[in-house]
């Protein structure tokens, strides 16, 4: 069955429908992840978009759920060069196009990535549509160019952020500290990928999972050991409401707190920064970020189109990372509560494991607080 690509500009690549038949409308964007398309695909900061895969290949070690960063896919749409029909690996459950079909997201696959990657990086991400189930690509006039170009990724921490607190811990973090040594942990979750919190766990954390909707006054009441903000999709500065709860919890200034991605952006516009939307984001596990004080590199995993503007940092608030690449403020350490944050995946899965260290010395912090 035949498919098509159409972007806001006019551009169509025409290729083979995988998943489920139908339309589709996102914001193209492209990743270069080797590994981890399952993660990719089950990662809610790729609500609302329409995810390209740089790497040839994809589906090859078919579907593994205990790989999966949340319980559903999130993105609008899926496109890959070639799509594998004959997964092999000793935990494989299935195959994509299968997963795919089930999730009801529409794909295409059989066109050039490469021209399309390109397109996106010299124009910047931009709308597209998918459609399949036709016979032939419907015509693309000024009517169908308007419906793709005034599509918008709205409210996305709200419609993705679980509705309640999690129920999959059983204890309370009001308790009497004295007869648990257990850090306890809560993780706002604006749209958390799983592994955020199986890395605290692993440290021996106990998890708590608050929505997105949760108030300073609450987090602060559970008289927790520390603050995780996870990441999430969509501009941060339209969060206005949590942003404004962020920085009560800042206010207070003595909570340890550790933002990602999405809480990275939104602790630093409670702190006084300004972000900005970069032209075509950082998305893929080979980013490299720069460490200010030691001068190390490390590689990351990244999947983001916001950054926190270089220029709009006050005095308390230095920056612990940069982007290698371009320049961009990937690490802010505040010098006058304990609180930092990354732009970057420490937690990344599958990518590099470079900064994982980053869980610790925020259990370090934690500690020194406690």
């Amino acid at each position: 069955m035949k498919a098509w690509l159409i972007l806001a500009d006019g551009s169509i690549f025409e290729g083979t429908s995988i998943g489920a038949s139908g339309s589709t409308i996102g914001e193209t964007v492209f990743t270069t992840g080797m590994t981890g398309y399952l993660e990719t695909l089950t990662d809610p900061s790729y609500y609302g978009q329409i995810v390209t895969q740089t790497f040839p290949l994809i589906g090859n070690y078919g579907v593994i759920p205990e790989d999966f960063e949340s319980k559903k896919s999130w993105v609008s749409g899926y496109i890959v060069r070639e799509m594998c029909e004959m997964p092999s690996n000793f935990r494989n459950q299935g195959k994509l196009d299968d997963y795919l079909k089930a999730q009801g997201i529409i794909g295409i696959c059989g066109i050039d990535t490469r021209a399309l990657t390109k397109k996106l990086r010299k124009s910047g991400v931009m709308n597209g549509m998918i459609i399949s189930g036709k016979e032939k690509c419907p015509e693309v006039n000024d009517k169908l160019i308007k419906i793709i170009n005034e599509y918008t990724i709205l409210d996305a921490v709200k419609r993705l952020s679980s509705p309640s607190s999690s129920d999959l811990v059983d204890f309370s973090l009001n308790q009497d500290k004295s007869s648990d040594k257990s850090l306890k942990i809560i993780l706002w979750d604006f749209g958390a990928k799983a592994n955020i919190q199986r890395e605290l766990e692993k440290r021996g954390c106990k998890v708590l999972v608050l929505p997105s909707s949760a108030k300073a006054e609450e987090i602060l009441s559970l008289n927790a050991d520390g603050l995780m903000l996870s990441n999430g999709p969509g501009d941060p500065a339209e969060n206005t409401e949590i942003i404004s709860e962020i920085r009560k919890i800042c206010d207070y200034g003595k909570l340890p707190v550790f933002g990602i991605c999405l809480g990275h952006q939104m602790l630093a516009l409670a702190r006084g920064c300004k972000t900005s939307k970069l032209k075509f984001g950082h998305r893929g596990g080979n980013h490299p970020v720069k460490d200010t004080e030691s001068g190390r590199v490390y590689i990351t995993s990244q999947n983001h189109g916001y950054a926190v503007e270089n220029t709009s940092l006050p005095q308390y608030a230095k920056m612990s990372f940069f982007n290698v690449n371009d320049g961009t403020v990937e690490g802010i350490k505040y010098t006058d509560i304990p609180a930092f944050s990354v732009q970057f995946h420490p937690e990344a899965c599958g990518g590099p494991h470079d900064t994982n260290f980053l869980f610790d010395a925020f259990l370090d912090e934690v500690k020194k607080c406690h």
